[in-house]
C-alpha cells in the first residue's frame, strides 16, 4: 500500500556559480602516492595527465573558513552554525542534514610543474637531519581550476546564499589557502571570473532550463551584479571572531642570499642557484624565499631563545615553541596533533642582482686546491634597492608569544638570524627597513632610523609582551627546580 512521504526536500531554487581559481603561489594537491620520480607527487587526471582538485578538498576549506569566521580559531561546529547549514552534519552529528551543496571536481591547467627539495635541520647542529630528505611536485603559480557550485534551496534561501556568497568570497579575498603546507606559502589562491545562474524550479521554464543544462554552460541567462554577492543576491556575513597577530616586515640583503635549488635549468649553468619560482604575468622566474625557510629558521632560533630564557629547561621550551609552530615530531597514529598557528607566505625578492662565484676547496695541509673541489654558486645579491617582505600571521596569539614574536623580528632586524645556506661565510644578512605589526590590541609601525628603530605609536605597548614571556618561561625554569 503507498504511503504519502511528509519527509522530503521540496527544492524551489537552484543556483549555479562558476568561476576560476588562480594559484598564485607554488600547491601541492597530492595522491597519497609515492613514484619511482619523487617522493610526493601530484594529483593527475588519468585521462589528459592535467592537475586535478578535489571537490572534497574545496569543500572542506570553504566549510573550515566558515566554521572558523563564525566560531574561531579551534572552536567544535554546532549546528546552528552557517557551516553546518550550508555543507550539511558535522562530524558527531547523528541528525546533521544533507549538504544542500554540490561542489564539483576543478579541473586544473598547469602553466608549469616545479620539483622542490625538502629537508629538516637538526636544532643542535643546523646541518641536515638523517634521513630527512624529500622532494615533492608542485603545481606552478598561474595554474587554474576550473570551479563550479550548485545550491539546491528548499527553505532559508536568505540564509543559505549569504553562507555561500560569504565562503566563496574568502576564496575571492585569499584568505583561503589549499593543499599540503598552506601555512608555509603554497596554495596561495584567489578565484576570479565569477558567473552565476539562477534556476525557478516553480515554473515550467526555469525547470526545463535546469534540465536542458550542458555542462558548464547554463541554458539560462547569467544573473546581473559587478560582484560576486550582488550576482547572488545577498549580504556577506559580518560575524569574525577570529583572533590574529599579523606581522609584515621588510628587509634588504646585506651582502648575499642563498637558498639552493635542487633542480636547475640545465647542466651547463653554476652547481648550486639561489632558488626561483614562476610568477603569474611575469615571463622569468622571480627569486625567493620559501615559507618553510622562513619557518625552519624562526623555530629553531625561538627554541633557542626559549632554552636561554628558561635556564635551559629543554621540555618546556619546546612545549612552549611546538604550540606555536607545530610539534616537531609526529607519532603514528597520534590523533592530537595540533597544526601550525604560525602561517608564513612564500617571500619574492625584488630588484635584486645575481652573480656567479667560482669557489675551491683547499687542502689544509698543503695549502693548495683540493682535487675535484672547484664548484661555482650564484646567489641572490643585494643592493640599496633590493627588497624582501616576510608576511607572517600568527593564530590566537597569546601575550607571552608576542613577545618571543618581537624578539624574532629583532634578531632579523640586526641581521643576527642569517637565512638560507652557507650563514657560516656570511650569507643570509638582513637589515631591517621597515615594519608592522597588527593585534587585536591595535597596530605598531617599526622603520630603520640610522642605527636606530623607530617605533609609534610607542615602544613601550610593547615591553610588556616581552616581560610575559620572559616572566612565562622563568615559571617553567622554577617548576623543574
Amino acid at each position: 500500500m503507498a504511503t504519502n512521504r511528509t519527509q522530503h526536500r521540496s527544492i524551489t531554487e537552484r543556483w549555479v556559480v562558476t568561476g576560476s581559481l588562480v594559484l598564485e603561489s607554488p600547491a601541492h594537491f597530492g595522491n597519497g602516492d609515492v613514484d619511482e620520480l619523487t617522493d610526493m607527487p601530484l594529483l593527475v587526471d588519468e585521462l589528459n595527465q592535467q592537475p586535478f582538485l578535489p571537490g572534497t578538498s574545496i569543500a572542506g576549506a570553504l566549510r573550515n573558513y566558515l566554521r572558523e569566521r563564525q566560531l574561531g580559531f579551534g572552536k567544535k561546529e554546532s549546528g546552528a552554525s552557517l557551516a553546518s547549514a550550508l555543507f550539511g552534519g558535522f562530524r558527531g552529528d547523528d541528525d546533521g542534514e544533507q549538504s544542500p551543496l554540490i561542489v564539483f571536481d576543478a579541473p586544473g591547467h598547469a602553466a608549469g610543474i616545479e620539483l622542490r627539495d625538502g629537508v629538516a635541520i637538526d636544532p643542535e647542529t643546523r646541518t641536515a637531519a638523517d634521513e630527512k630528505k624529500f622532494d615533492m611536485q608542485l603545481l606552478a603559480a598561474g595554474s587554474t581550476f576550473d570551479l563550479r557550485f550548485e545550491l539546491a534551496i528548499n527553505k532559508d534561501g536568505e540564509k543559505l546564499l549569504s553562507a555561500l556568497a560569504t565562503a566563496l568570497h574568502g576564496l575571492e579575498d585569499r584568505q583561503i589557502t589549499l593543499g599540503a603546507r598552506k601555512r608555509r606559502g603554497f596554495g596561495q589562491v584567489t578565484a576570479v571570473n565569477w558567473r552565476v545562474w539562477k534556476y525557478d524550479l516553480l515554473t515550467r521554464d526555469g525547470l526545463l532550463a535546469w534540465l536542458s543544462a550542458r555542462d558548464w554552460f547554463p541554458a539560462s541567462p547569467e544573473r546581473p551584479g559587478v560582484t560576486l554577492t550582488e550576482k547572488l543576491g545577498a549580504s556577506l556575513d559580518n560575524v569574525d571572531l577570529r583572533k590574529t597577530a599579523h606581522l609584515t616586515a621588510t628587509f634588504s640583503i646585506d651582502g648575499t642570499l642563498m637558498i639552493r635549488s635542487g633542480f636547475g635549468k640545465s647542466d651547463s649553468g653554476p652547481d648550486m642557484v639561489h632558488l626561483h619560482s614562476p610568477r603569474p604575468g611575469k615571463q622569468e622566474r622571480v627569486p625567493v624565499i620559501p615559507g618553510t625557510s622562513w619557518a625552519g629558521v624562526l623555530r629553531q632560533r625561538a627554541l633557542k631563545i626559549a632554552r636561554t630564557v628558561s635556564g635551559n629547561k629543554v621540555a618546556a621550551s619546546q612545549n612552549f615553541v611546538d604550540d606555536m609552530f607545530g610539534p616537531s615530531s609526529i607519532e603514528r597514529g597520534d590523533k592530537n596533533v595540533k597544526a601550525s598557528r604560525v602561517g608564513i607566505k612564500e617571500s619574492e625578492i625584488t630588484k635584486v642582482d645575481s652573480l656567479v662565484v667560482t669557489r675551491v676547496k683547499i687542502d689544509r695541509f698543503t695549502g693548495g686546491a683540493f682535487e675535484s673541489a672547484l664548484f661555482s654558486e650564484q646567489p641572490a645579491v643585494g643592493n640599496p634597492e633590493t627588497r624582501i617582505t616576510l608576511d607572517l600571521i600568527l593564530r590566537d596569539p597569546k601575550a607571552a608569544e608576542l613577545g618571543l614574536l618581537l624578539l624574532l623580528l629583532k634578531d632579523l632586524w640586526t641581521g643576527d638570524l642569517p637565512i638560507g645556506g652557507e650563514s657560516g661565510i656570511g650569507r643570509g644578512r638582513l637589515k631591517g627597513v621597515s615594519a608592522t605589526l597588527a593585534t587585536s590590541e591595535g597596530e605598531w609601525n617599526f622603520k630603520a632610523d640610522g642605527l636606530k628603530v623607530s617605533v609609534t605609536p610607542y615602544a613601550d605597548d610593547l615591553e610588556k609582551w616581552v616581560k610575559l614571556f620572559n616572566d612565562e618561561l622563568a615559571k617553567a625554569q622554577v617548576s623543574h627546580e
